[in-house]
């Protein structure tokens, strides 16, 4: 999807912004939490980056358009221009935002040998909550304020599994957002008039990239 001047600008900060976090360490730290190398978590954030820009079609649905267009409240930050609405709603796998996240979190379930009760119960516990806060917004799509699920998941970590709360923070606040905030909320799609709706969409940096890093860190 083609990206305006203000979303190009957009992201050239948050690449400023990464690298001053580098710098200061925050996603070293995140990363020697999960048992990453630099260099591995390096290529794990920047695929992601690289991979939000992708969107694999899985099906269409027939949606209709909203009555009143209404601006998002929580706007995402590396989100492309709107495609005209024909009626149709294109829904498509997001490659940074879902696939990429949950192929690291099964990694992590192996890796760590977590209790298959601890990781449903972290789920649960963030899908809820991502779908009690999680909104529709016409023309857009699914919308919800960005501290929310990854201060859920850290908690919750930290309550179910303490000695591996960093991984079970990840593992949980991903998947939780993917299910609670994309796949419950996708019959809401069909009333809000967009052309795309894309599971784990919503942008690497306002969405399953902040739930995890930001998760473990608290964790």
């Amino acid at each position: 999807m083609p990206f305006s001047p203000l979303h190009l600008f957009v992201l050239v900060i948050i690449l400023s912004l990464l690298v001053a976090m580098i710098q200061i360490g925050l996603l070293t730290i995140a990363f020697e939490k999960l048992g990453l190398s630099a260099n591995s978590g390096l290529l794990l954030l920047f695929s992601s980056l690289l991979g939000s820009l992708i969107n694999l079609p899985v099906g269409r649905m027939q949606t209709q358009a909203p009555g009143t267009p209404t601006a998002p409240q929580w706007p995402g930050l590396l989100r492309g221009s709107q495609r005209p609405f024909t009626g149709t709603t294109l829904v498509a796998v997001n490659v940074g935002g879902c696939i990429i996240p949950v192929f690291f979190s099964l990694y992590l379930i192996q890796h760590y040998a977590l209790p298959w009760t601890e990781i449903l119960l972290g789920i649960v516990v963030v899908s809820v909550v991502s779908y009690s806060f999680s909104r529709p917004v016409p023309n857009i799509g699914i919308a919800m304020p960005i501290f929310i699920a990854p201060l859920t998941a850290a908690i919750a970590a930290l309550l179910i599994n303490l000695d591996h709360s960093a991984p079970l923070a990840y593992i949980c606040g991903t998947l939780g957002v993917l299910i609670g905030a994309d796949l419950l909320r996708l019959p809401d799609i069909r009333n809000l008039g967009a052309s795309v709706g894309s599971i784990g969409g919503a942008g690497t940096f306002d969405g399953i990239f902040m739930t995890g890093i930001v998760a473990v860190l608290l964790a």
